[in-house]
């Protein structure tokens, strides 16, 4: 059983639950600089062994593995010291915020002989898990392209005081899920071609870049994905629309995995069509908060993934290097909309003098 630490106690509720219910962790600290904050989360979880000061994890024998969930400009340092340390590690997405960054993670983690894991928790959604098991199948033949969105009415977000600096970015804080979703099929991004705007309701509440956003996505071999997001306008009823969802099309088949949802169709190789949906047993794994605000059964199935890696010496994605090449065409694409022209993500990488191989591609 691993033995687990939890660094930022604001996203890293769900994984306090997440690693409570689990067999394969046990949960030995909780950290966040906001002493009221894990005096909440203490009372919440009925868990006592709480730090304001991430030095306590650090130095810890007793820790394996260290859980990151702290603004995405912290990423980059609370990783290095969670491997110089010797632990394994989990981090939210996005990975880092600074391509710069990335060798000395990459010489770091190679040093440290550590695991790095990229919480990207929309992989490990019900639906998700059931479209990528299909599309493994070969039940939808032979991949033609994706299409992803990520749309949801989150003007409420704009009251938190940082969410209104020039430093936030809707493109990293949430395109980052179905950008995601496009990588996990199709990882050889060549070029992003995308246009952005910042609608009448975030220029009035203060927000300072775009909040509405689609983008084309060409591979090295032709094929072609799109991804779209919009955040500060009203979104259809759920039942018509979900916030989240990935559809693939495929020679022989279909399949539209939807988020929050627990809704999944697939049209397969044979003509059968198929909706599938899930029952309350599986609505409470995911959600066990109020309203769907924490997810804890993804980072429940994520931090298993990844216990099961460690375990059984094996990789689990996304890792480190999958992790930086995600950053990559983020930033590609931060670029193209400032530049209104089409990016090519090698561009990025020789920019930041990260070697293609070094992260697989």
């Amino acid at each position: 059983m691993l033995r687990l630490g939890i660094l930022g106690l604001g996203e890293g509720r769900s994984t306090i639950s997440a690693s409570l219910s689990s067999r394969k962790f046990k949960l030995i600290q909780i950290c966040d600089a906001n002493k009221k904050l894990c005096e909440e989360r203490a009372l919440e979880f009925d868990f006592q062994n709480w730090t304001t000061n991430y030095e306590d994890m650090l130095t810890s024998d007793k820790i394996d593995m260290i859980a990151i969930y702290t603004p995405d400009h912290l990423h980059f340092e609370h990783i290095k010291l969670a491997l110089e340390h010797g632990k394994h590690v989990v981090c939210t997405k996005p990975f880092i915020d600074d391509l710069a960054q990335a060798n000395e993670l990459l010489e770091l983690a190679k040093k440290s002989r550590k695991k790095i894991f990229v919480g990207q928790s929309s992989r490990f959604f019900e639906p998700a898990m059931r479209q990528k098991k299909d599309f493994d199948a070969g039940l939808i033949g032979e991949l033609i392209t994706i299409e992803s969105h990520y749309h949801a009415d989150h003007r409420w977000f704009l009251e938190k005081g940082w969410s209104l600096k020039q430093s936030f970015k809707w493109l990293y804080g949430g395109l980052s899920h179905p950008v995601d979703f496009i990588r996990w099929y199709m990882p050889d991004i060549e070029e992003v071609m995308g246009y952005g705007m910042l609608s009448s309701n975030g220029l009035k509440a203060g927000l300072k870049n775009q909040d509405t956003m689609h983008f084309i996505f060409k591979a090295k071999d032709g094929r072609i994905a799109r991804v779209s997001g919009a955040y500060t306008g009203p979104t259809q009823p759920a039942s018509r629309d979900s916030g989240m969802s990935c559809i693939l099309r495929g020679t022989e088949g279909a399949s539209q995995a939807d988020y929050h949802e627990l809704r999944y169709s697939i049209t397969t190789n044979t003509g059968e069509e198929k909706i599938i949906t899930w029952g309350d047993a599986t609505l409470k794994h995911y959600f066990r908060f109020e309203g769907q605000s924490h997810h804890a059964g993804e980072y429940q199935n994520y931090l298993e993934y990844f216990a099961d890696s460690i375990n059984n010496n094996f990789t689990a994605y996304p890792d480190l290097k999958e992790g930086i090449g995600t950053v990559a065409l983020l930033q590609a694409m931060d670029q193209s909309l400032e530049t209104g022209l089409p990016v090519k993500v090698d561009e990025i990488l020789k920019a930041n003098h990260i070697i293609k191989e070094s992260i697989g591609l």
